[in-house]
């Protein structure tokens, strides 16, 4: 039996109401909020996120591979794929590849994941999709989009739902699309895309499927399917004869459209709902359209607790302005602060992977000394290369002192929070900068945990690292 065997999700902490955003330019407002990435945050950081939350309770050896998803990688010319594998701390004997260039890209990587557990080259492979897309000031898409990511695992053995149809349309038409040097996404006129695009396309797409299933809407238990609106979205319904009792709420109200990543967000929605026996039909449209009919299975009962959509959504902070979200997504150039003197080197990166991105502490075999980075001397009982390398961010720890730095921070963000944690098991000491915080509600002994962060730009190259949190 092939099928999702665990799911994941992310949505950022910070939230910005679309009055906000639309008393700035004097327009009206769609109402309800939108999720904002921090500005250490990009696809990378929330696939890694998701990925994370897919693989709680799963063994990385058995794993195939892992496919990345989204439409705003932060390379034009690198896989994203091979940095995830490595931060989840995925083994080097792996498959990696990035699927990009459009909004069906996260289902095209379930799809090609299905294709390869099905066909025997891998018992199972991770696809982890996200997007943080732009538009351009006052225009409706700057509203409507939201930033988050989603991860499935794809397997043979312990399978909560198995794929049980599949039906694709493709179709070459202009509607949403960037050129290479765009920042933001660019659009034709809104009533051809929605009636000739997207309503067209998806519509086909399901009714195809439904038609060779010998079903109609009242067979599906949960329908997750995305839309670029709420109205447009309950045409979909309608056209579809589903009621409300059927719709996965499509995260327009409170997270946004986020692109690549929107229809597995919605299927992991559906997968946190559903019980044995259930169906969940799913979509995906860019340039043509995508149906998958899925059945769920007695495993979902064994599903242990993860943050997947509904865990994040409850976890949240309001963006105090606009001109605050344009800041973070550098639109609004900040002042210039005091520069980075540090002189990345990609060798150096390489080499030290083990420390940088699977966040790798080393414990002396000797004494039981857990270190980080990793230390070749044990600085306790002083054995030399006798030690084990240990996954670090899994841990839970507690702040063991900290300090607030009004001088490192950027001008939009002025206070950095230079923290030293403990982690509570082994109580290893690790120094690390604090994200997603009120730096004046940072505690001695409060509880965090490690996210994934990009920390700045040197050398042509993004510079990623760990930081802590507050648990959410």
């Amino acid at each position: 039996m092939i099928g999702i065997t665990s799911y994941g999700g992310y949505v950022p902490f910070f939230r910005l109401s679309r009055d906000l955003m639309a008393k700035a330019w004097g327009r009206g407002s769609m109402g309800g909020e939108r999720s904002v990435a921090n500005n250490d945050e990009d696809s990378a950081t929330m696939a890694v996120e998701a990925a994370f939350d897919c693989l709680q309770g799963k063994d990385r050896k058995d794993l195939g591979g892992l496919y990345f998803a989204s439409t705003t990688a932060p390379y034009r010319e690198k896989e994203i794929s091979s940095l995830v594998a490595a931060t989840v701390d995925l083994p080097g004997e792996i498959r990696t590849a990035d699927f990009g260039n459009g909004l069906r890209a996260g289902a095209a990587a379930l799809r090609s994941a299905f294709d390869a557990v099905g066909n025997g080259s891998t018992q199972s492979l991770l696809v982890a999709a996200a997007d943080c897309r732009l538009g351009y000031p006052q225009s409706d898409h700057e509203q409507s989009f939201g930033d988050g990511a989603a991860a499935l695992l794809v397997g043979n053995s312990g399978v909560l739902a198995t794929l049980e149809g599949h039906t694709a349309v493709s179709n070459e038409m202009m509607d949403v699309w960037r050129n290479a040097g765009d920042e933001f996404v660019r659009t034709w006129e809104g009533r051809w895309v929605l009636g000739e695009g997207y309503s067209a396309l998806t519509e086909q797409a399901l009714k195809g499927l439904l038609k060779k299933k010998g079903i109609d809407g009242k067979g599906v238990s949960l329908a997750a399917i995305p839309a670029p609106d709420g109205r447009t979205h309950r045409r979909m319904v309608q056209a579809l004869g589903l009621d409300k009792n059927q719709i996965v709420d499509p995260l327009l109200g409170n997270v946004g459209d986020c692109g690549a990543a929107q229809p597995l967000m919605l299927l992991v929605s559906a997968l946190e709902a559903a019980k044995p026996g259930d169906t969940i039909l799913m979509a995906a449209y860019g340039n043509g359209a995508e149906a998958f009919l899925f059945k769920v299975t007695e495993e979902i009962k064994k599903i242990k607790e993860r943050r997947g959509i509904k865990g994040w959504l409850n976890s949240k902070l309001p963006l105090a302005t606009y001109e605050k979200y344009l800041s973070y997504r550098g639109i609004l150039e900040t002042q210039p602060g005091e520069p980075f003197r540090l002189l990345p080197s990609a060798t150096a990166y390489w080499r030290d992977v083990g420390s940088i991105l699977r966040f790798h502490g080393s414990k002396c075999r000797s004494c039981g000394t857990l270190a980080y980075p990793i230390q070749r001397v044990c600085y306790t009982c002083r054995a030399k290369d006798s030690f084990d390398e240990v996954r670090l961010s899994d841990h839970k720890a507690k702040v063991f002192t900290f300090s607030l730095d009004n001088l490192a921070g950027r001008s939009d963000d002025p206070v950095v929070v230079q923290s030293v944690v403990e982690s509570e098991v082994d109580k290893a000491r690790i120094y690390c900068m604090m994200t997603d915080c009120q730096p004046k509600e940072v505690r001695v002994g409060m509880p965090v945990e490690f996210t994934f962060r990009r920390i700045y730009e040197g050398a042509g190259f993004q510079n990623y690292f760990w930081k802590c949190r507050p648990v959410r």
